[in-house]
């Protein structure tokens, strides 16, 4: 059960956690769209990051939608999933430079900042999740 009752605004039950501020839970969607199409990353890559990222990060709400897929993994995909593993095992976003070395082989300066990007506000919606304890039940 979450922490706070759901608000009547939002189509998903994080939105509706987000929905008591309408002007926060649009925004905050708005974003999350835009990161989460295709852009200079594929969605398909950027969901293989937001998997891994979920089985750290606390939110069970998150890490129902499932486990990365390395079937769907090709290069790149493999090297942003590992940047991510290594984002996620150093404190506050310390990644040590060897990581974007290596990130900035496979990936454009643009292709790193939009992953980084899309890393950071993951994150964040993945705390929000653990501290409300949004529920896998509630899942979409």
């Amino acid at each position: 059960m979450t922490r706070i009752n759901s608000s009547p605004y939002g189509k998903t039950p994080f939105q509706k956690l987000l929905g008591h501020n309408v002007e926060v839970m649009d925004t905050w969607s708005a974003l999350g769209e835009v990161l989460e199409r295709d852009g200079l990353l594929s969605a398909q890559l950027k969901e293989q990051v937001r998997r891994t990222l979920a089985q750290s990060n606390g939110c069970a709400y998150c890490k129902a939608k499932g486990k990365p897929d390395p079937h769907h993994f090709d290069e790149n995909t493999s090297v942003a999933v590992g940047f991510a593993e290594v984002f996620l095992s150093y404190p506050k976003g310390m990644v040590p430079d060897f990581a974007f070395e290596v990130l900035k082989e496979h990936f454009s300066e643009q292709e790193i900042s939009e992953l980084c990007a899309f890393i950071s506000f993951t994150v964040a919606q993945q705390y929000f999740g653990a501290v409300m304890k949004l529920e896998a039940t509630e899942a979409e």
